[in-house]
């Protein structure tokens, strides 16, 4: 096999994936895989955010966004993971890895408070649910969080199991082992700022 076509891992993905990568930041965690792969042309980037809300949330956005464009990812603004299923350039795309790290529902109240675990719980479960109709049959839905409470309470087990997924592997989670990636606040006046990942893992699905 030459190594134009050889398969590239980094920790979970290969660039014989189809990948769909959900909710990103600054877009240095799908700028990592491209970089492991050498080639983006297997993945689909998406944000929640506007490509001009990205620019003044994430000025760390731009060179990442070039890096993809180089590589051939495909990159999509606005695509909210609740409904994402029926987005009109990913309703026909079914994907063998489906991807969403440190979801959040923004920040309305402290963590601690039972509301804004309902909202995250809404998120992670939206997410779920749309994931469920998109990934393949052999394919995977990937979570990662943290693990310490209260975020234990957002319970996603619980939450893909009530949309048909059930947990095959659960992973810990290094930072280290992603070079580049740059985990992101995503909301508020420091947007653009990282959080400390502590005790995270990534949680794997499968239908």
């Amino acid at each position: 096999m030459g190594s134009a076509t050889e398969e590239k891992w980094i920790k979970h993905y290969s660039s014989g994936h189809e990948i769909l990568l959900v909710g990103e930041g600054d877009f240095s965690f799908a700028a990592c895989l491209a970089r492991a792969f050498g080639n983006a042309s297997n993945m689909v980037a998406t944000s929640l955010d506007s490509a001009e809300t990205l620019r003044i949330k994430h000025p760390t956005a731009a060179q990442n966004l070039l890096l993809l464009e180089d590589k051939g990812c495909t990159i999509i603004h606005q695509v909210d993971a609740s409904s994402m299923s029926e987005h009109h350039l990913l309703s026909q795309r079914i994907f063998d890895r489906i991807v969403f790290n440190f979801p959040h529902a923004g920040f309305i109240m402290s963590e601690h408070t039972s509301y804004q675990i309902s909202l995250h719980r809404d998120v992670v479960g939206g997410f779920l649910k749309n994931a469920y109709e998109m990934v393949k049959a052999t394919g995977e839905v990937h979570i990662t969080h943290k693990t310490t409470y209260p975020f234990s309470e957002w319970k996603i087990v619980q939450l893909a199991e009530e949309v048909g997924l059930e947990l095959v592997e659960k992973v810990k989670f290094y930072l280290y082992q992603y070079p580049g990636y740059e985990n992101k606040r995503g909301d508020g006046h420091r947007s653009n700022g990282s959080f400390p990942v502590g005790e995270s893992s990534t949680f794997k699905f499968a239908k």
